[in-house]
Parts: C-alpha cells; sequence; structure tokens
C-alpha cells in the first residue's frame, strides 16, 4: 500500500477556543451550519437563544393567518432578512404565486437567496430585491403590477446581523461601531456621531428610543469618535456613573437602538412605505407589520387608524397582536414583537 501524499489537502481544523464551548460569534460553527448539526441548532433553540448566525420567525402562524395568504396570491415581504417568513409564505401561495422580497443587506441576502432557492423556490415563484422597502411603488411599477394581495414587514433588526460583531450593532461584542443595514453606503455610526450636533442627538434619542436623559447624553456623547462599540458603551456608563446599573443598561440599549435608526434612516423610510402602501394592495389586500419598539408601533398604529378613518382601510386590528408565552420562553427576541394588520377597503 502506498504512502499518503503529503502535498493532499487536508480537512480544515475546527475553530479552537478555550473552555468546552465556543462564546466566540465566529467560534460557534456548529451553529452557523445547522444543516450538519440539528441537534446542537435544537439544544440552543430549546434554550431560549437564537443559534448563531440565523434568526428565528416571530410569531409565524399568526403573521400568515393575519395576511389571509391562498394558492396563487402576489405579494411582497418588505424586510426579507433570514427568510423565515419568507419561506412560510411561499408554502402557502405555491402554484402561480409570487413572492417578491425586499431587503437593503448586501451581506445577508444572498445567503437568504440560495435557502430559498434550495428548498425548490425558483424564479417564478420567488425574486429578490436589495432596495429600501420605501420604494415598493417604484418595484411594482418596473414589473407592471397595479396591486398586490399582501405586503408584510417585520421591521428592525434579524438576529443574524445583531450577534454578528463585525456588524457593529451590539453593545454587547467588542466590534466596529457601523450599524448600516448595508455597509457599502451612507455614514457609519462611528462617523454619525463624530458630525452630530447636541441638539440633533438629543432629537434622535427622544424620538427613537423616548430616552429620558437624552439632553445630559447628547451633551456627552456629540461630536466625539467613538473606537468601537465598547468605546460607546463605555462612553453612557461614564456620564451615568452613580446610576443603578438596571437602568444604566436600558439606557444603553436605548443608545444603541436611537443611534442606529438614525444612521440608516429606518423612520424616514418607514413613512414613506405607509404612505404608499395603500395604493400598493388590492381591494381586499392585506397588510401586517411585525413592530420591536414604540417608535414603531405607534407610526404604523396612526397610519392605519387614519387609513381606516378615512376609508382607506376596510378593517385594521383593534388591538395588537403579541407573542404567546411559550413563544417567549423559547425566543426572547419575540417579547417586544407587536403585530398589527390592515385590509384595504
Amino acid at each position: 500500500m502506498s504512502d499518503p501524499d503529503p502535498s493532499a489537502a487536508r480537512p480544515p481544523r475546527r475553530p479552537r477556543y478555550g473552555g468546552s464551548n465556543p462564546r466566540r460569534f465566529e467560534q460557534k460553527y456548529k451553529e452557523h451550519d445547522g444543516g450538519r448539526y440539528p441537534e446542537t441548532v435544537a439544544k440552543v433553540i430549546a434554550s431560549g437563544k437564537t443559534p448563531a448566525g440565523t434568526h428565528l420567525p416571530i410569531m409565524m402562524e399568526e403573521c400568515l393567518a393575519a395576511l389571509g395568504l391562498r394558492e396563487g396570491s402576489i405579494g411582497v415581504d418588505a424586510t426579507l432578512g433570514y427568510g423565515g417568513h419568507a419561506a412560510g409564505i411561499l408554502k402557502r401561495i405555491t402554484g402561480s404565486g409570487k413572492l417578491l422580497g425586499m431587503d437593503l443587506d448586501p451581506l445577508e441576502m444572498p445567503k437568504t437567496l440560495a435557502r430559498l432557492r434550495a428548498l425548490g423556490f425558483g424564479e417564478n415563484t420567488f425574486e429578490a430585491l436589495r432596495c429600501n422597502y420605501a420604494g415598493l411603488a417604484k418595484v411594482l411599477a418596473e414589473r407592471a403590477i397595479d396591486g398586490v394581495d399582501f405586503v408584510f414587514a417585520d421591521l428592525g433588526c434579524s438576529s443574524m446581523q445583531l450577534d454578528d460583531p463585525a456588524r457593529g450593532f451590539s453593545f454587547k461584542f467588542a466590534g466596529p461601531l457601523d450599524m448600516r443595514m448595508n455597509p457599502n453606503r451612507g455614514l457609519s455610526a462611528a462617523d454619525w456621531l463624530a458630525k452630530v450636533t447636541t441638539a440633533k442627538l438629543e432629537t434622535a434619542l427622544h424620538e427613537h428610543a423616548d430616552e429620558p436623559q437624552a439632553a445630559e447624553l447628547a451633551l456627552a456623547l456629540a461630536g466625539r469618535r467613538f473606537a468601537n462599540t465598547m468605546a460607546l458603551t463605555t462612553a453612557v456608563r461614564t456620564c451615568l456613573s452613580g446610576r443603578a446599573e438596571e437602568g444604566v443598561e436600558l439606557t444603553i440599549r436605548r443608545v444603541f437602538q436611537a443611534v442606529r435608526i438614525a444612521v440608516n434612516e429606518e423612520f424616514t423610510a418607514l413613512d414613506g412605505l405607509l404612505r404608499v402602501l395603500p395604493d400598493c394592495l388590492k381591494p381586499g389586500g392585506r397588510t401586517v407589520f411585525l413592530t420591536f419598539h414604540s417608535g414603531e408601533d405607534r407610526r404604523v398604529k396612526k397610519a392605519f387608524q387614519a387609513g381606516w378613518r378615512d376609508g382607506v382601510y376596510s378593517s385594521i386590528s383593534e388591538e395588537v397582536v403579541t407573542a404567546s408565552p411559550q413563544e417567549r420562553h423559547l425566543n426572547s427576541r419575540s417579547s417586544s414583537a407587536k403585530l398589527r394588520w390592515a385590509i384595504k377597503a
């Protein structure tokens, strides 16, 4: 028997890390490859956590029911993300149905498209579009679609964005202070903070996060350049020195939320979508929104109420739908989710 060729390529070694379990996002190779390690993924989900690099769709059945899907429906997932809701939608509109999936993220969209193609959803059934959902009317006009049967929007960040330190969305991990949904466009969070005025930052903290310490924080943070996420976190802690730790952590969350919304101009885009939405729906068409904080929910609620008063919508949700206790236990990120729906007159 011949000796093995020492020049032959060897399989890659698994990542090395201290301790019995990986702690860093990039080291969790089993969670990143759920197809090969389904038991690991199931164990992580059962513990109430989201596997690294993935996103668990929130209130899936409630969203699908509210959309009123049927075979042959044509509609839009305005926030494609990881593609969990999209996969559920596509399974219910099989046949002549079609889904347009919109998202800004150039890093995650190719992965999501590959997952949906692997599930058997071809070009005739699903089209992925890298664009802002504020451009919904233009997207439909370019495809000569007069109106769709449904529009779904799951607002905010996806778990795979929040959990990746390289994206800079979370104060829990050290990483570049970026926060852009599309890292190739616009100012990073570090650049935005370095240029923002005290008055503008105070307004952002008030309007984007209902931050009670907005004035004090704006004075401490505006016009400064922070090297990374930890530097911003430290600056907030220093500003609030002597306050209770629980309150300080909530404030840090709100600061990161407010800056992220400002950097990505999320409320401008949301207002644009809500403005054109009725004209993009067929009579009887449905729209469903998942929101995750008061600023988003207020905008959706007021737009739906105004549309109902004006006769644009024939029916709207009177109360928000929230995740079940079981889902909140299995996925803590569902705890703040609120579902609202409307039906075009």
